[in-house]
């Protein structure tokens, strides 16, 4: 089974306000959002998980080979008008929110194109919705929000002006998030920070 629609990607127009993004609802085919679901590992702490340390099942798996295939990358490379062939990748995943989550920030300098992929059956909450901010300090002035409801992509071309946030919200929120790195040695650092980070969270039952 096929994950990911690429035609609703490639049909997307690149967005510029205020820095370069795509939304990309229904980016999972609908046959799939139930099992890569439904397969999504099982996190019970807050922050952001490298794939090593998670268990998950096969759609899931399959969603992760997809995303890191050639095709996916060719697209996002078009859209951008970006080469992205040979950049080293990095994935992180995400299963809940700490209140503290989604302050405003613009993505740190070692990464190129970064990619939020959504896997929450509905959001009716308010908290939660990320949005594509025109400042470093106005929550309130945002281009677009975005529900992070399961299928949806947001990806983006990391700036010094690619702010996005969140207001603050508690509980499972469920996201893969994708990103081109600058070098490996950066993509290989962050990874040993989430992974021990993650180890640490075992450890540790208030964490």
């Amino acid at each position: 089974m096929r994950v990911l629609d690429l035609t609703v990607l490639s049909a997307t127009p690149l967005q510029r306000d205020p820095y370069e993004h795509l939304v990309v609802p229904g980016f999972l085919r609908p046959e799939a959002v139930e099992a890569v679901t439904r397969d999504f590992p099982l996190i019970t702490k807050p922050g952001l998980f490298p794939l090593s340390a998670l268990q998950s099942g096969p759609a899931f798996r399959a969603f992760i080979d997809e995303l890191d295939g050639t095709e996916f990358e060719s697209a996002i490379s078009d859209s951008f008008g970006l080469t992205l062939a040979g950049k080293p990748k990095m994935f992180t995943v995400r299963g809940r929110c700490h209140p503290r989550d989604g302050r405003i920030h613009t993505d740190s300098t070692t990464k190129v194109v970064s990619i939020l992929a959504y896997l929450n059956p509905g959001w009716e909450k308010d908290g939660g919705r990320l949005r594509v901010l025109r400042s470093a300090t106005d929550l309130s002035d945002f281009a677009t929000e975005i529900p992070p409801v399961a299928g949806t992509l947001f990806a983006f071309r990391r700036s010094e002006r690619s702010f996005h946030g969140h207001e603050p919200f508690d509980g499972a929120r469920r996201a893969i998030q994708m990103n081109w790195m600058t070098t490996t040695a950066n993509r290989d650092r962050e990874l040993a920070r989430h992974r021990l980070s993650a180890g640490l969270k075992r450890l540790n039952p208030f964490c």
